[in-house]
């Protein structure tokens, strides 16, 4: 308690990021031709991407453009996982005989990256959105799957026990006992999901799409705008930290009752 009343609110927050711009800037301000360029002019970029600057090149003005697409793609394929994910995962959780019939087979797909699906993908949904989507959809679909099985099964059977005891049916022990006890569990299993579904999108974007950041990206790297990579990176970076606080909050407001989410 100590040491967060002598800490500024949100203050400490900010100490490692300016620590790495500043060590950035330091070595690689002298050169700003480099390969890597200096922050300034990464930020000088960005705001050319938004349209504020208006060079006219090809990355100009396109950025919102991009990022919308790509966070369609994303929340796309984040609610197909999740509706997939929480489902198998309380099944498995839940019930032996579907543990038995697809545990193995899954913990052997999950180890295989996305990286390597890829091709597959193409071949099966042609280049373009759909492939890009699912690919995310693939890459977030695991750490829902996990989590939610590690929820379901940790729930104490006491619980079960206990409302057994007080007459609820068997039918109504699921929602009224094991889900709410799982829950902390699976709303980890999502924001893992959605943080994976951010990092895929630069692999589903080289599916042959033509707008997006990871197109973008892609399209920079083939030119040798390291500039534009960087700021692509920076506002993926952004985007999944503000869709992680989103299920944050609303983790935090669905799991009052418990100690460790209030």
């Amino acid at each position: 308690m100590a040491v967060r009343s002598l800490a500024p609110p949100g203050g400490i927050a900010f100490v490692v990021p300016v620590a790495l711009v500043g060590f950035w800037w330091l070595a690689t301000h002298n050169h700003p031709t480099g390969l890597i360029p200096p922050p300034n002019l990464v930020v000088r970029e960005l705001a050319d991407t938004a349209g504020l600057l208006g060079d006219n090149d090809e990355f100009s003005g396109g950025l919102w453009q991009n990022l919308l697409t790509s966070a369609s793609r994303v929340y796309g394929g984040f609610l197909l996982s999740a509706a997939l994910g929480l489902s198998l995962g309380m099944l498995i959780g839940r019930l032996k005989i579907f543990q038995r019939l697809l545990d193995s087979t899954l913990q052997m797909l999950r180890p295989i990256p996305v990286t390597a699906w890829q091709p597959l993908f193409l071949i099966l949904f042609g280049l373009g959105s759909r492939s890009a989507t699912l690919l995310v959809a693939l890459g977030c679909f695991y750490p829902i799957l996990v989590n939610t099985i590690f929820g379901v099964r940790s729930v104490e059977p006491r619980l079960i026990e206990a409302a057994t005891m007080l007459g609820t049916s068997r039918a109504a022990l699921f929602p009224k006992v094991v889900l709410p006890s799982a829950l902390p569990g699976i709303f980890t299993g999502l924001r893992l999901g959605l943080g994976f579904a951010w990092v895929v999108i630069v692999v589903g974007e080289l599916s042959g799409v033509r707008i997006g950041l990871g197109a973008m990206i892609e399209n920079a790297r083939e030119v040798s705008r390291t500039d534009v990579v960087i700021a692509g990176m920076i506002v993926i970076g952004l985007a999944g930290y503000l869709s992680d606080q989103a299920i944050l909050a609303i983790g935090r407001r669905l799991l009052r009752w418990n100690p460790q989410h209030g």
